[in-house]
């Protein structure tokens, strides 16, 4: 290994120069600067009121969201599947009640929408064992 000495070695410029005059116009500038009117300056604790009533708004609209997010999706309507469940699980209402309450334009859309095949029922009755309680409804 060579024997480092840092006294022969090339020196690095740093490349950071002071301007001319600079050390002699300094008190000067600095002295000038302190002659300045200072700025006002609003002290924190004066405005903890402000950023008080800021936060507080902002704790409000976040837990009013959940709720406006609730109330919007909530509708009115039924749809058919609630109906459905809310009919068989929950109402003492038998297949004969509810048919009764049907009109001529409600028996005449039930048949337009169903269309059976024949081999369709053919299968339903053939797989299912209570073909005697089908037959008497």
């Amino acid at each position: 290994m060579k024997a480092f000495k840092l006294e022969n070695e090339p020196k690095i410029t740093t490349g950071f120069k002071t301007p001319e005059n600079y050390f002699n116009d300094f008190s000067a500038k600095v002295l000038q600067q302190i002659n300045e009117p200072e700025v006002k300056v609003i002290p924190f604790y004066k405005r903890k009121k402000v950023l008080t009533l800021l936060a507080a708004a902002v704790v409000v609209i976040a837990l009013m969201i959940p709720i406006v997010n609730n109330y919007k999706n909530t509708s009115k309507e039924l749809d058919e599947k609630t109906l459905e469940t809310y009919l068989a699980y929950q109402s003492n209402l038998n297949q004969y009640d509810l048919i009764n309450q049907l009109d001529t334009k409600d028996i005449e859309s039930l048949n337009k929408n169903v269309a059976l095949e024949d081999e369709t029922l053919e299968d339903v009755l053939a797989t299912n064992p209570n073909i005697e309680n089908l037959i008497s409804e």
